[in-house]
């Protein structure tokens, strides 16, 4: 009984690290965070935004804030109402959960500085057939996840078969 609940936890662990692996962290404005003066229309230009991934709000929170707001509150930069206050700590996450535009600013005056973020989330594209891994691909030619995936099924087929107890 012990052996398949240990299986079954590494089963989800593994299912957990092929899933997320997969999920993007896009760090906003790069290099420069979330600060004054920083075009994030321009940052965000040339990215595209899917569900499922993460923004990563880099900031001196003494200063800053990372609030979510609706698309007025954004075009008047207003920080009286918002949808959600992502400020924790100065280096804090926020996943995008469903395809829908986000707005995003800072508060104290600071959005009149350049601190609002913008943009358009997505499903996640299909993948196209020359994405996918055929089923008689070479070894070398699967992604990390796949190459994760089979290596776990091999540790669990063969924990299984040898009576191997954790």
């Amino acid at each position: 009984m012990m052996r398949i609940r240990m299986v079954t936890v590494m089963v989800v662990v593994v299912g957990f690290l092929t899933t997320s692996a997969a999920a993007k962290l896009h760090k906003v404005g790069d290099e420069q965070g979330w600060n004054p003066n920083v075009n994030y229309t321009q940052w965000s230009a040339d990215k595209e935004f899917y569900v499922g991934e993460w923004l990563i709000f880099n900031f001196d929170k003494r200063y800053y804030t990372a609030l979510e707001v609706n698309k007025t509150s954004f075009d008047s930069c207003n920080d009286k109402v918002f949808i959600t206050n992502i400020t924790r700590g100065g280096r804090d996450v926020f996943e995008l959960k469903e395809a829908r535009p986000y707005y995003f600013l800072s508060s104290g005056g600071y959005c009149y500085h350049g601190m609002k973020l913008a943009l358009v989330v997505q499903e996640q594209p299909p993948l196209a057939p020359a994405q996918a891994p055929a089923l008689n691909a070479s070894p070398n030619s699967l992604t990390s996840c796949a190459k994760i995936s089979i290596l776990s099924l091999i540790v669990v087929s063969f924990a299984l078969m040898t009576n191997f107890s954790w």
